[in-house]
């Protein structure tokens, strides 16, 4: 672990910023490379298999439930589901309100996260063995409610309330 006052007066290389927003941007971007490198046999990017693993559990996904199911905003999403969809791991299903597009994997999308999930669980295992599942528990239930704080944050800036 990092001294917070250390690093604000004599930042170092490899130490975290004292900024929240730049911490979780550089943890964020190293994790996900990690988790990109276990995962590369299969194919997917961790961004990807999240995608992915998000429809298959719910069996069917409008762009709406995958946008609240994964805090992703809708052109980053959008975006990932066409390149899915041109890969064929993804296609779109029927819904009875034609204006709604929801996303179903194929067969060749079952198969790739079925390869996928043990080298995801590797990359999982990597962490928790390193971080302690306490800590990371713990470090969960900081970041939901750091989460839930910069949504409610974000919503009354747009509503025009004070922040």
């Amino acid at each position: 672990m990092y001294n917070l006052h250390s690093v604000m007066s004599a930042p170092r290389r490899g130490w975290l910023s004292p900024c929240v927003c730049n911490t979780l941007r550089m943890v964020t971007r190293v994790v996900t490379q990690l988790y990109d490198d276990c995962l590369r046999p299969s194919g997917l990017r961790v961004t990807q298999f999240s995608i992915l693993a998000a429809i298959a559990r719910l069996g069917e996904a409008s762009l709406k439930q995958l946008e609240d199911d994964l805090a992703i905003d809708q052109t980053t999403l959008t975006r990932s589901l066409g390149l899915l969809e041109r890969d064929g791991v993804i296609e779109r299903a029927s819904h009875p309100d034609g204006r709604i597009k929801a996303m179903r994997l194929t067969a060749k999308g079952r198969r790739a996260l079925e390869v996928a999930r043990p080298l995801w669980a590797q990359a999982q295992g990597t962490v928790l063995r390193e971080l302690g599942t306490k800590a990371w528990a713990d470090a969960q239930r900081r970041l939901t409610r750091l989460h839930h704080v910069a949504v409610k944050k974000r919503r009354l800036g747009r509503e025009g309330k004070r922040v």
